[in-house]
């Protein structure tokens, strides 16, 4: 598909805020479980999970905010989805937080690979796309392997 300048950056700011929202929901899901398991679940959960998804939406929604910021398009603030049906216990919100990370992530990716990133010029917001997925790559595997270990 063939875009302007203008719908191409349009484009961008779209799917990443979209993503952005996604990581805010893994890390709403994230804080729920906290509230429900001991205090060494607790700092494996805040070390392994929280920071990094943490770390990923303030890197996902500076992005948005530069890269808008630069092409002169004024956006509105960041708006978190609702989960919709919201999952209970400890290990429905872990696992729900991982396919929310790994959503978002796959998102990402998908922007990158569309080459709009490329087309529109901007080295910066290759960059903060980069490392929103870089900070996004082990939540998956290391909320699996957190599930894995509850109760034990």
């Amino acid at each position: 598909m063939s875009y302007t300048t203008a719908e191409g950056r349009e484009q961008i700011l779209d799917e990443l805020a979209q993503a952005t929202g996604q990581i805010e929901l893994a890390l709403s899901y994230l804080s729920d479980a906290y509230e429900l398991v001991d205090e060494n679940v607790g700092d494996r959960l805040e070390e392994e999970l929280f920071a990094p998804v943490q770390a990923a939406v303030a890197r996902g929604k500076r992005t948005h905010t530069e890269f808008a910021r630069r092409v002169g398009m004024t956006r509105p603030a960041l708006q978190a989805p609702s989960g919709g049906h919201r999952p209970h216990g400890a290990r429905d919100l872990i696992g729900a937080a991982a396919d929310a990370a790994e959503q978002a992530d796959q998102w990402i990716a998908e922007l990158q690979d569309s080459m709009l990133p490329v087309e529109v010029g901007d080295p910066e917001l290759r960059a903060g796309l980069a490392d929103t997925r870089s900070l996004l790559a082990a939540v998956p595997a290391a909320a699996h392997e957190l599930v894995r270990t509850l109760g034990r």
